[in-house]
């Protein structure tokens, strides 16, 4: 059993959950870290180099991976990481999902619809409901921090993209799922939050680069910059060692002030 709170990271290896990883264990974390693939043979890259960098920081690291829109990986995953920590404090739903191709809501396809659906918003509800039934069979006197789960949605859970309508189906539907567990959980003592990104830095967003760099350069983004991995990194870290415990169902965008409305 861990001295330490034990946070399970989905989408683990890059990206936004590459910088959540690194902040929950900079903030004293294990971390269970959960990607499609695993390859120690190869540590410059995916969840091998984060893996590294987190033992690097004096916690421990337990690589899960296994894609979980499969939900027949889902009991496994969480097997793995209750073997090697005896808990789970916190989790982070972070992976996800774009289209394939960017086509006009009008030309959206069933199989790129289903494709999103099934990583970012099914089989992330059923992960959460399998890991909220054992925070909730968890013995809470051997736990250092408060259970949380954390839904990272989207700022597309709330703005229109007509060219990438299920990936905002997707978020907007996980919006509400943060919401419902938010619900059910407070009287288990399980806090559920929605952290919600805006125009991110990342692998998804490389093939639209130019396009969102000229909108941020417009003005778009008040702060007229971009999201950064470790802005949501600190965030989550934040919400998972209970800094807003009498907050459960709360939701941070962090979007650079496209959240104000404004002339």
């Amino acid at each position: 059993m861990s001295k330490r709170p034990v946070a399970f990271v989905t989408g683990a290896s890059r990206g936004l959950g590459r910088g959540i990883a690194l902040a929950l264990a900079r903030g004293g974390f294990d971390i269970v870290g959960n990607a499609t693939s695993y390859a120690p043979q190869d540590p410059p890259i995916g969840l091998a180099e984060v893996q590294a960098r987190i033992v690097e920081l004096g916690v421990q690291f337990e690589p899960v991976p296994g894609d979980i829109a499969d939900l027949s990986t889902h009991a496994p995953l969480l097997a793995a990481g209750l073997a090697r920590f005896g808990r789970i404090d916190v989790l982070v739903n972070n992976a996800g999902i774009a289209p394939r191709q960017r086509r006009d809501v009008l030309e959206t396809t069933p199989e790129s619809f289903d494709e999103v659906l099934a990583l970012n918003t099914r089989g992330t509800f059923f992960l959460t409901q399998r890991v909220a039934r054992q925070m909730v069979a968890q013995d809470r006197d051997d736990s250092p921090v408060p259970p949380a789960i954390i839904f990272i949605s989207s700022i597309s859970a709330d703005v229109s993209s007509p060219a990438r309508a299920e990936y905002c189906i997707s978020k907007a539907a996980i919006s509400q799922a943060a919401k419902v567990f938010a619900d059910r959980l407070a009287e288990c003592g399980v806090n559920v939050y929605e952290v919600r990104p805006g125009i991110m830095q990342t692998d998804m967003t490389t093939p639209v680069r130019d396009h969102y760099e000229a909108l941020i350069a417009d003005g778009l983004v008040p702060q007229r910059r971009w999201g950064q991995p470790e802005d949501v990194g600190r965030a989550v870290a934040a919400l998972a060692r209970g800094d807003f415990a009498y907050a459960t169902g709360l939701v941070i965008e962090l979007s650079g002030g496209m959240n104000i409305r404004h002339l």
